[in-house]
């Protein structure tokens, strides 16, 4: 069998140097946090970003939500079902363009998106504790950098 059987603590230490091991785990341990918080609002995480997305700005296609959420049509589809069926959501004619159908968050979802937004913050807020104010504030703005969303500050 294994030669080193040390219950893993080598295995876990070549892997704890990976940044797509420690990435993907530390997104594990994020939806730990925020799922339980955004259970009440009947969401979960990816819903509340379309919310999100949907609350920012001018009325959008499902399209272009789904391109600034980086998914794709199928995904976007099923998630604005899903959120019509919960009455956070409806779909309507643009009054822009009326060949061109919108989402739009209702009064249900505005204060829905709200809600989960507070619980969604203090879950993230829990989960970065222990890194300390500085320390969080340094490791999202490195991911921001990463993915491209810099702010510029």
């Amino acid at each position: 069998m294994a030669e080193n059987d040390d219950s893993g603590s080598g295995a876990e230490e070549l892997l704890g140097t990976r940044l797509g091991y420690l990435l993907k785990h530390a997104q594990l341990r994020l939806a730990e946090h925020a799922g339980p918080a955004l259970a009440p609002y009947g969401l979960d995480a990816r819903e509340l970003a379309v919310l999100a997305v949907l609350a920012a700005g001018r009325p959008l296609s499902q399209l272009e939500a789904a391109r600034r959420l980086g998914v794709d049509r199928t995904t976007m589809v099923a998630l604005v079902d899903a959120l019509e069926d919960k009455g956070l959501v409806e779909r309507r004619r643009s009054e822009e363009d009326r060949r061109r159908n919108v989402v739009e968050l209702t009064e249900r979802g505005v204060r829905v998106r709200a809600e989960a937004e507070e619980a969604r913050e203090t879950a993230e807020r829990r989960f970065l504790a222990p890194l300390g104010e500085r320390d969080a504030a340094r490791l999202v703005q490195a991911l921001r950098v990463l993915v491209g969303a810099s702010d510029g500050s």
